[in-house]
């Protein structure tokens, strides 16, 4: 069997609804309505790292503390609402965090339907990746005054030369389409050929042993890198093979 061969294999194997429940994807499909599942992936994709039954337990804790109806309490919730995201902490991020996060998506949903055009408005049609839309997105997330400090740790881009494994895993599971029901596929303006592998350890392991990645950091470089051997693979959708790679490692088949 050939690397292609395995890997759809494996896609066909990890890229369906019971690889659902135990990932962090399990949380925007917990809802029905667009801005919900952008937000709720937003905050799922923003706390992966760690423990997945945990990343999955913060976030209902923060689901909970929206009284269940994120995209409601984001545009309409008061200050004296905001009492109730003292307290939250995944890892490094905490509730100084949480209170800028909530103060930029009502300010953005309060002018938007949705976040996609935060993204694509940094990119033009003929980009070959969304390294633009990563880099314009960071800069307009942190254009409101008194951004604390401490937060910008919590959104990456390129320009940082950094791998931005979380918003690459948001980006797919907000743009590629298939009828697996996985990802969710709900944004046109981005193509799948555009999106970039999100790189973790079990991703970069797995694709180093298969002779799809040579760079050794966990960088931009790297990703890119990556992704552009996948587009060998498939020319039209190469993130699908995230399902694969991720499979193999996190399941220690490799």
């Amino acid at each position: 069997m050939n690397i292609k061969q395995l890997l759809n294999q494996k896609v066909k194997q990890y890229n369906r609804p019971e690889f659902i429940a135990n990932d962090p994807i399990a949380i925007p499909h917990l809802f029905t309505q667009p801005a919900d599942v952008e937000i709720m992936g937003f905050f799922a994709a923003v706390f992966a790292w760690g423990q997945r039954i945990t990343i999955i337990n913060k976030c209902k804790d923060l689901i909970a503390r929206m009284d269940g109806a994120p995209h409601d309490f984001i545009i309409n919730h008061q200050q004296s609402d905001l009492k109730k995201m003292i307290g939250f902490k995944h890892r490094t991020f905490n509730d100084t965090d949480l209170l800028y996060f909530m103060n930029f998506l009502q300010y953005w949903y309060s002018r938007n339907k949705s976040l996609e055009l935060a993204f694509s408005q940094g990119m033009h049609k003929k980009d070959k990746t969304v390294e633009r839309g990563l880099n314009h997105f960071r800069t307009l997330f942190f254009s409101l005054p008194h951004v604390p400090h401490r937060t910008f740790k919590h959104i990456a881009s390129p320009a940082q030369h950094a791998a931005c494994k979380r918003l690459n895993m948001f980006l797919r599971w907000m743009v590629r389409k298939d009828s697996n029901g996985v990802d969710f596929g709900l944004w046109e303006s981005i193509s799948p050929t555009q999106l970039v592998c999100p790189l973790d350890v079990h991703v970069q392991r797995v694709a180093m042993q298969l002779g799809l990645l040579h760079r050794k950091q966990s960088d931009w470089l790297a990703a890119t890198e990556l992704t552009e051997s996948l587009k060998i693979l498939d020319a039209t959708d190469p993130v699908k093979y995230d399902f694969a790679l991720f499979g193999l490692g996190v399941m220690q088949e490799m």
